[in-house]
């Protein structure tokens, strides 16, 4: 009999499971993964380096570009370990602001999640459902920041600016009559803060939809049930954070268990997993959804009854208005100094961490009393869990690989950084 071999293969980068940087290297027997070496660094882009060569305040809206699908999140964690450094806390309401929009940043990576794995997998219609609520949101960014992803609206003592008194509306085109422009505009008469009350209120009903698309279809749970199975042990052995680590069945969030901003004050859960496998990750993450939109509700009431500063009254950090800039001298060299040579933060080092919408997203700062970092570290969550590839895809088909990418929810930008 003629010797059978396992041969090799690659797989990536052009695989749309893959996001186009990923090389996975495997070992087949037939159609069974034996082994697969994930080679990364097809992307990489110096960011800790790159940190390190510019103002703190300069890289602020580098971190937007880690995790593209996170954009407030990354900055989020970095502004944290600043603020942590110079021994400043930001207002109460910018408190609730961030905590607000770390929420809409989750139900945006988690709708992109949901609509890329489901497509993965075959599931065509889903990805449009996601999308449609996705637009919202980038609306609401666009809102606070002008930018629809890559915001820069966090700030070390604050946000950049209180939430806007009107949302833009649709103009009227030719392919849509008065009355539906109109329609289209309903939600849009008030504030950002009507706008998404407006949400919040219609949104557990798309999750509903997603689910009435995928929970109880047969096709969805052949591809994902028993599917890269993570005992408790294995998962926290190899490092996982996050939904991955809640899918196996360890009730582990920092939003409870070493909660920052104003976290503790407000009423939510956390969704646990109890086997392990793809579809307990895609539970997980899709109840996610609900108690990140209760979290937002709750936040939303806050804003609502309590008015008040964003942003700490220092113009050693925050730049004074434009009006007084433009006015006065005293503020127009804090103005300049502030934007060319930015501030020191006293020799020392501190790490910040947050609740990222994929795992704990943390940042270790290194400071030598410069204006800039001496070294800067960025945990990054999908690193862990692309590293774990390999005992995830053992033994599974060559199908079952774009399932297993789909569910750790890869973004590479965090991991060639």
């Amino acid at each position: 009999m003629s010797e059978i071999r396992n041969y090799t293969m690659n797989f990536g980068p052009q695989h749309p499971a893959a996001h186009g940087v990923l090389r996975i290297i495997m070992e087949m027997d037939g159609e069974v993964i034996e082994r697969c070496d994930p080679h990364i660094g097809l992307l990489h882009r110096g960011t800790e380096k790159l940190a390190e060569s510019k103002p703190y305040n300069q890289s602020i809206g580098y971190m937007d570009r880690l995790d593209y699908v996170s954009m407030m999140c990354n900055e989020h964690a970095y502004v944290m370990v600043i603020e942590k450094m110079l021994g400043v806390t930001p207002p109460l309401r910018a408190q609730y602001i961030r905590v607000m929009f770390d929420e809409i940043t989750r139900i945006l990576n988690h709708c992109l999640w949901l609509g890329a794995h489901a497509l993965d997998i075959g599931a065509m219609s889903v990805f449009l459902y996601c999308f449609r609520e996705r637009e919202d949101l980038m609306d609401c960014y666009e809102a606070v920041s002008g930018a629809r992803m890559h915001a820069t609206y966090y700030r070390p003592g604050g946000v950049y600016r209180d939430l806007p008194d009107s949302m833009p509306k649709y103009a009227a085109t030719d392919r849509h009559s008065d009355d539906e422009t109109r329609d289209r505009n309903t939600d849009r008469e008030g504030s950002l803060l009507d706008f998404i009350e407006a949400f919040t209120d219609r949104f557990p009903g798309c999750v509903d939809e997603y689910e009435t698309l995928l929970s109880d279809n047969r096709i969805w749970k052949q591809r994902t049930v028993d599917i890269g199975i993570v005992s408790p042990e294995k998962a926290k052995a190899l490092g996982f954070s996050g939904a991955m680590l809640r899918g196996s069945g360890i009730e582990w969030d920092l939003r409870k268990k070493q909660p920052y901003e104003v976290y503790d004050r407000i009423d939510f859960d956390i969704p646990v997993g109890t086997n392990g496998d793809s579809y307990d990750r895609y539970l997980v993450r899709v109840e996610e959804m609900r108690q990140s939109n209760r979290i937002i509700q709750q936040c939303i009431k806050w804003l609502k009854d309590n008015p008040g500063p964003v942003m700490l009254d220092d113009y050693k950090l925050a730049p004074p208005s434009r009006e007084n800039m433009k006015g006065d001298m005293e503020s127009l060299i804090h103005h300049f100094k502030l934007f060319t040579e930015g501030y020191c933060i006293p020799a020392g080092e501190a790490y910040a961490a947050i609740e990222h919408p994929k795992g704990e997203f943390g940042i270790y700062m290194v400071s030598d009393g410069a204006n800039k970092p001496y070294r800067l570290k960025i945990r990054a969550p999908g690193f862990p869990h692309l590293a774990a590839l390999n005992e995830m895809s053992k033994g599974h088909m060559l199908a079952d690989m774009v399932a297993i990418i789909g569910t750790q929810d890869i973004v590479f930008g965090e991991i060639d950084r």
